[in-house]
């Protein structure tokens, strides 16, 4: 049996520092950019780590891309998440939820909006495993609506997540396309998808 040293640990706990900046910046430029833009090049630049350190790390730039999209799920359940668990299921719950994902996208916790509306439909149509990735982020979101919904009494949750869905990411696509900060399209996708909410 084999113990850490005080060197490796040391190594070990810089190695995770720097998996958690480097793919924390990747989640950042994917929303702006898509994941297809992230390169090893770009993220040493901008986090001022080494390529040859970032990939020690990952590996490979498809490594990368998924720590991205594993990162901007932390993200997101502590920001959109974590603050609606108080709340009972079904109709508060979801009403907590729409409030929390409209303070997600004011405080420009990413550059480009909602992560989950800019990644999914650029790897729609694609296999791997930074699709696998996105598209079990993708489901993620939509199980939570369906259950929050079934909660609250709606007769047909799927249909009625996907409304919601199909709300909040045409709202965020049209606030990132005309940049004016009055978050128009936010505000209206959050009352029509309120108005999917039985009670």
């Amino acid at each position: 049996m084999t113990t850490d040293t005080p060197t490796t640990d040391g190594r070990r706990a810089r190695g995770d520092v720097t998996r958690r900046r480097v793919a924390r910046e990747a989640s950042m430029i994917a929303t702006v950019s898509g994941l297809d833009s992230i390169t090893v090049g770009s993220l040493s630049e901008r986090t001022g780590v080494s390529k040859s350190g970032i990939l020690t790390v990952f590996g490979s730039r498809e490594a990368i891309q998924v720590a991205a999209v594993a990162e901007a799920r932390r993200i997101y359940q502590e920001q959109v998440l974590a603050p609606i668990w108080s709340e009972p299921a079904g109709g508060p719950r979801l009403r907590a939820l729409l409030r929390s994902w409209v303070a997600y996208l004011k405080a420009g916790v990413f550059p480009g909006g909602c992560f989950i509306a800019a990644t999914s439909v650029e790897y729609g149509h694609r296999s791997g495993p930074v699709a696998d990735a996105v598209r079990r982020l993708k489901r993620e979101w939509l199980d939570l609506l369906e259950s929050e919904l079934a909660a609250a009494g709606s007769a047909n949750p799927v249909d009625d997540a996907f409304r919601i869905d199909a709300y909040l990411s045409a709202g965020n696509t049209q606030d990132q396309l005309t940049r004016d900060d009055t978050w128009s399209g936010t505000e209206r996708a959050t009352r029509l998808a309120l108005d999917v909410i039985p009670g």
